[in-house]
């Protein structure tokens, strides 16, 4: 089980109170099928990926990228069970998607970027330092099942 201060536990909560879903989930999605498009083969079936301005047009990958921020919400409501909470979702992506666990890190990482790029200055070091914890502890137990 991973420790959380409360000063962790209150940054994230910060974090995910300035999040605005519907802008972050896409723009992340989108990065990460941008800045690494050997991901683009798991979304297929979302049509057009050919270059960015389809990326980011791509009604499916705005979507898909907000279930994946909603998918967090999990995680921030039970900051002490993340690794359970998790267990079906990381079998789903494991035994059906087959969708290679590096993904989750690189889909967290842009997470983190697009957060840091809205936040700006308010995105303070600790701040990063407890959300990088949090992702990692969830990017964790998704790739649970691979091991």
């Amino acid at each position: 089980m991973v420790e959380w201060t409360e000063e962790e536990r209150s940054f994230i909560q910060e974090v995910f109170s300035k999040l605005k879903y519907e802008d972050v989930g896409p723009k992340s999605l989108c990065r990460a099928l941008i800045v690494y498009p050997w991901t683009q083969r798991y979304f297929a079936h979302f049509g057009n990926l050919y270059n960015e301005d389809a990326i980011m047009g791509n009604p499916e990958v705005a979507r898909h990228g907000a279930v994946v921020l909603h998918g967090l919400d999990a995680a921030v409501k039970n900051m002490d069970n993340i690794k359970s909470n998790y267990a079906e979702l990381g079998e789903l992506h494991s035994e059906k998607l087959h969708v290679d666990p590096d993904n989750f890190k690189l889909m967290a990482d842009c997470i983190t970027v697009v957060i840091a790029t809205q936040m700006r200055a308010s995105f303070t070091p600790a701040m990063q330092a407890a959300w990088y914890k949090f992702l990692s502890v969830v990017v964790s137990a998704l790739s649970r099942q691979y091991h």
